[in-house]
């Protein structure tokens, strides 16, 4: 099978869709308004669809991977843009190294799990 793919874009779900956008316009990521509760969030090729609906088990199982050139400078980025404090339910996790890289992670406002990555040089 001969793959011709240009992106990949996951849906995920909000708890509360205003907040969810307000919180995914903070991170940097530009709406595109699709339909009333769906919404595609963007930086440059890279894209996800968020929707106005919310379903506990699915939310609660939900991660995204996001590699970063430079986790560090990103983690800095996350901690000036107080998240924690504007939105409730946020939570930060520092910088973790792993035998292939490293992370950090954010849970956003409905507990969507956020991995920010930076592999190795040998990877």
């Amino acid at each position: 099978m001969e793959h011709r793919a240009a992106s990949l874009r996951p849906f995920i779900g909000a708890r509360d869709f205003e907040v969810s956008r307000s919180f995914y316009h903070d991170l940097g990521f530009e709406e595109v308004v699709l339909s009333p509760g769906f919404s595609l969030f963007k930086i440059n090729n890279l894209a996800f669809y968020l929707q106005d609906s919310y379903v506990k088990d699915w939310i609660d199982n939900t991660m995204l991977f996001l590699e970063v050139d430079d986790v560090g400078r990103y983690w800095n980025e996350l901690l000036a843009l107080d998240l924690q404090n504007k939105y409730e339910g946020v939570k930060l996790t520092p910088i973790r190294v792993e035998h292939w890289g490293k992370e950090c992670f954010l849970h956003d406002p409905s507990g969507i799990l956020w991995h920010f990555g930076q592999f190795s040089q040998t990877r």
